[in-house]
C-alpha cells in the first residue's frame, strides 16, 4: 500500500473527519504526505475548522496504527479502495461528492457488471415481494447484478431475490462493517460478502448515523446502470436515490400500485414526473443499456 493510500486509510478511521476536511486536505496536499506532520493551527487553516477541532482530529489521528489497521483488513476480508485505484468506478468519480475511498468485502469484479439498483420502502409488502419475484429472476439471467441498500423491506427482498435465483447482488451500506443495520440483516450482509459485494464509505469502526443513509443513496444510483422503485411513499428515501439517479442521467423505472396504498404516492409521482411503468422484466430489458 502506498503512502498516499496510508494516510487516507487512516484518515477514514478519525470519526470527526468529514468529506469536506479529506478535500481540503487534499487540495492542500494531494499526496498527503504532510498530513502527519500538520500543526492544530495548520490544520484549523486548511479546513477551516477551529484549532480546538483540529487539535482533537490529529490527536485521534496520531492515536492510529497502520499496521494494526491494515492486518485487521486483511484478517477480514476486506478491501480499502481510494479515489485514485484503478478499481474505483469511474461513475463514482462523477458524482458531486465521490467518495474518497470506500471498503469493500466480496467480488470486486461485480464493479464492472451491469447492475441495476433497486429500492423501495423500508414496510413494503407481500406486493412488493411478489413483484420482486416476478422481476429480479429474469434480470438475474441476462447477468444483471442488484444494487441495493440492505434496509428493511424492499431492499432486503431484492438482495434474497437475487440470491435464491443464484444471481449477484451488492450491498451499500451506511456505518461501518463491524455496525451492520438494521441487526437482524447481519447474516444477510455476510451472505451477500460471500456471494456478490458489499461496500460502504465508511471505516470498520464507524456505527452508522442518520444522515448516512441518505448519503450512501448516491452511491447507489451512481453505481448502477438504471434505478427500479419498488413501493415508496410520498416522503421516502427511495426518491432521494431516484433523484440523484435523474441528476446523473440514469434510467428509473417504477412499479405502479394500487391508487388506494400510501406506498404507491411517491412512485406514481417518478411515473408522472417521466419514471418507465415496469409491470414484469421485459419493460426493463427494452431500455436497459446494453442488453
Amino acid at each position: 500500500m502506498d503512502c498516499t493510500t496510508k494516510w487516507m486509510l487512516m484518515l477514514q478511521y478519525c470519526s470527526s473527519v468529514g468529506w469536506k476536511d479529506q478535500y481540503q486536505l487534499l487540495q492542500y496536499n494531494p499526496d498527503l504526505t504532510k498530513l502527519p506532520l500538520l500543526t492544530s493551527a495548520e490544520l484549523a487553516l486548511i479546513t477551516g475548522r477551529t484549532e480546538k477541532q483540529a487539535d482533537c482530529i490529529l490527536r485521534q489521528f496520531h492515536s492510529l496504527s497502520f499496521n494494526h489497521l491494515h492486518s485487521s483488513l486483511i484478517q477480514s476480508d476486506t478491501f480499502f479502495i481510494p479515489i485514485w485505484d484503478e478499481r474505483y468506478p469511474e461513475s463514482l468519480k462523477k458524482l458531486p461528492q465521490p467518495p474518497w475511498g470506500f471498503f469493500a468485502k466480496g467480488s470486486l469484479s461485480l464493479l464492472k457488471e451491469k447492475k441495476l439498483a433497486v429500492v423501495g420502502a423500508r414496510n413494503g409488502d407481500q406486493y412488493g415481494k411478489e413483484a420482486l419475484q416476478k422481476i429480479i429472476p429474469p434480470l438475474i439471467k441476462k447477468n444483471i447484478a442488484i444494487v441495493s441498500g440492505l434496509a428493511r423491506g424492499i431492499d432486503t427482498f431484492s438482495h434474497k431475490e437475487a440470491l435464491k435465483s443464484n444471481g449477484k447482488t451488492i450491498a451499500v451500506v451506511a456505518g461501518g462493517f463491524q455496525h451492520f443495520y438494521p441487526k437482524e440483516n447481519a447474516d444477510l450482509a455476510n451472505r451477500i460478502a460471500k456471494q456478490g459485494l458489499i461496500l460502504t464509505e465508511y471505516a470498520p469502526n464507524i456505527k452508522p448515523e442518520r444522515w448516512q443513509f441518505p448519503a450512501r443513496n448516491r452511491i447507489i444510483s451512481g453505481l448502477s446502470n438504471a434505478v427500479l422503485v419498488v413501493q415508496a411513499a410520498k416522503k421516502s428515501g427511495s426518491l432521494i436515490t431516484a433523484s440523484f439517479a435523474l441528476e446523473q442521467g440514469i434510467e428509473v423505472f417504477a412499479v405502479p400500485g394500487s391508487i388506494t396504498h400510501p406506498l404507491s404516492e411517491g412512485v406514481h409521482a417518478l411515473i408522472s414526473d417521466g419514471a418507465k411503468p415496469v409491470h414484469s422484466a421485459a419493460d426493463i430489458l427494452t431500455e436497459f443499456p446494453f442488453i
